[in-house]
Parts: C-alpha cells; sequence; structure tokens
C-alpha cells in the first residue's frame, strides 16, 4: 500500500500519511490563480505548473510559496495554478505536544506567510503536489555548514535554553554554546548570559558536517583573563572582589569578569568560627589581599585576614 508515501531518495526517512493528510492538488480557479510566484511570470497553462513542479523535484530546488489556507493535516500552498499541500510533519518549528484544537489554532496562524519549501511527492495523474519545509531547511544548512569555517565570527539568533547550554540559529543551522563557552566567569545557568531571541556574535570552534553540529563559544570573542593577570595584578595588592560562593573550605571571590580568587577557610579572618558564612556570604563584597597568583592554572590565593596589615593597624572591616 503505498499511498502517500514519499517517492523522494534522499536519505531522510520516508513519512507516511493518514488520509486526512493526503488532499489531491487542486486546479485553482481563476480567481486564485496567482501570477508571478517563484519567480516565473505570469502562469495561465497548467501543463507548464507541472513542467516546473517536476523541475523542481528532479533538482531539488527550493521554492517560495505562499500559504493560502490549512486543514486539520497541513497547510495549503499555491503553486501557479495548482495547489499543492504542506503536511505539518514537514513543517519547521511546530510544537509536537499540541492537542487538535491548538494545532488547528497553530495552522491557522500561518496562512498568509511565505514558506521555503521543496518538492517532496509528485504525481499528475492523482493531481499530488507534496511540499516539505523540513526539506528546504536541511537543503539550505547544507549551505551554511559549507560556509562556516573554524576560527569564523558569525551572528545568529538564540533560539533555546537547557541546562548544559543555549542553542543559536545561524541562519539554516544551529549550534551549541556549552555553557563552560558562555563567558570566561562562573555561569550557574545559561539564563545567567543569553535569553532566546537574542542577536548575538560567536566564535566557531568546531564543525562536525555529517552530523549537522557546531560547537561555538562567545567567551572566546574576548582573551583569557587569565593570560593578562601577571600584568595586572602582584602579590601583596589590595583588590576589591565579590564574593561568588562560600564552601566548607573557604569562599571564592570574583577579581574581575572570568577571575576568581580562593579565600581559604585559615585567610577569612583571625579567630574560631563554625563556618565560612559566619565570615561572609554570596553576593558580598569585600577587600582582599592577593596572596600568590598562578595564572598556569588559573589559580589566585586571597586573604581577607591579611588586610589587617594594610589597614593602618586598625582591624579589617570585614572581620
Amino acid at each position: 500500500h503505498q499511498r502517500g508515501v514519499r517517492q523522494d531518495t534522499t536519505s531522510e526517512p520516508p513519512f507516511i500519511l493518514p488520509a486526512y493528510d493526503e488532499p489531491d492538488a487542486g486546479v485553482a480557479s481563476d480567481e486564485e490563480a496567482i501570477a508571478g510566484e517563484n519567480g516565473y511570470p505570469g502562469t495561465s497553462n497548467l501543463a507548464a505548473d507541472w513542467e516546473r513542479a517536476a523541475h523542481l523535484f528532479e533538482t531539488k530546488e527550493r521554492v517560495d510559496l505562499g500559504v493560502v489556507g490549512c486543514n486539520r493535516g497541513g497547510l495549503l500552498v499555491q503553486f501557479g495554478q495548482i495547489q499543492g499541500f504542506v503536511p505539518a510533519s514537514q513543517l519547521v518549528e511546530l510544537p509536537h505536544e499540541l492537542n487538535s484544537q491548538a494545532r488547528q489554532t497553530e495552522l491557522a496562524g500561518r496562512v498568509g506567510n511565505r514558506l521555503c519549501l521543496r518538492v517532496i511527492e509528485l504525481d499528475r495523474s492523482r493531481n499530488r503536489l507534496i511540499f516539505s519545509e523540513r526539506a528546504a531547511v536541511h537543503e539550505e544548512a547544507n549551505v551554511v555548514l559549507e560556509s562556516l569555517v573554524q576560527g569564523d565570527v558569525c551572528s545568529g539568533r538564540v533560539t533555546s535554553l537547557c541546562g548544559f547550554g543555549a542553542f543559536v540559529d545561524l541562519g539554516g543551522v544551529e549550534g551549541l554554546i556549552h555553557i563552560s563557552e558562555l563567558s570566561w566567569g562562573r555561569v550557574n545557568h545559561p539564563a545567567d548570559v543569553v535569553t532566546p531571541g537574542d542577536q548575538i556574535e560567536v566564535f566557531v570552534m568546531g564543525i562536525e558536517a555529517e552530523q549537522h553540529r557546531v560547537a561555538l563559544s562567545m567567551k572566546r570573542l574576548n582573551p583569557d583573563p587569565w593570560t593578562l593577570v601577571d600584568e595586572r595584578y602582584e602579590v601583596g595588592q589590595v583588590i576589591e572582589a565579590e564574593i561568588t560562593n562560600v564552601v566548607s573550605f573557604g569562599a571564592f571571590a570574583r577579581v574581575d569578569e572570568g577571575l576568581e580568587g580562593l579565600i581559604h577557610i585559615s585567610e577569612l579572618a583571625e579567630g574560631n568560627f563554625l563556618h565560612p558564612r559566619n565570615v561572609v556570604n554570596e553576593g558580598e563584597r569585600v577587600r582582599a589581599c592577593i596572596l600568590n597568583i598562578d595564572s598556569d592554572n588559573h589559580r589566585m590565593g586571597l586573604s581577607l585576614r591579611q588586610v589587617y596589615n594594610h589597614n593602618d593597624g586598625q582591624p579589617s572591616p570585614y572581620l
């Protein structure tokens, strides 16, 4: 039973549409015929429309069409005097979890839009002309992937966030910024740095064309701050820092964007206390003395206790 089976011979898996998803392509009335679609001059010859459709199918070229209607199975598009069909399963960014009513509302909202499509099935004897937005985007992604080079800086739009990073649309292909590549500084969640919809610049770290994977970075647009730390700071210098994390053995403090130092519990204060939180808390700004700098291993030792020595013999205000 071959009804609805995709005839395209690409490597994409075939899809099978339920009967209601398979409307036959219809011949448009004079009022419905749209002249000038696809960059062709006004078409009044139905046979010529089928020839153009066959050419697009054979060459796998993409075509830009207007959505003229919808049903519960997908969208109707106008191709000259032929009414083609785009199954919902072949649409990009159509939420899968929608119930039937919400899905129909979503489809209806696309009427009047224009879509970049590719012909994936054609049967003139049955008046069937089926298009796919997914296949067109797949081709577009290949073009974008071929143009990308490791080390490139390009612009993109943040599409979604997850616990391990942010996905960015580069114009047909989606890349991932791992959470560790968002900033040289500490990032608890990608939402602390970017928001869906943001237009950002990214550095291309790596490309796996066959898997359609692109590794991106935001932090590499700027130099690693640890490469400049020896020029900007020295042992014995008293600096301002912000407490970022308090643990049982001490507290971490942000000295600058991407630069964190450790205040060991023994350097927090004189005397005895139960926990470092008895001395400092996250978000608190302090003055600390630099004890040591190890730029190769990205380590800096700090002290609150020794700020006393830089305070004209007066007790530190943080003790």
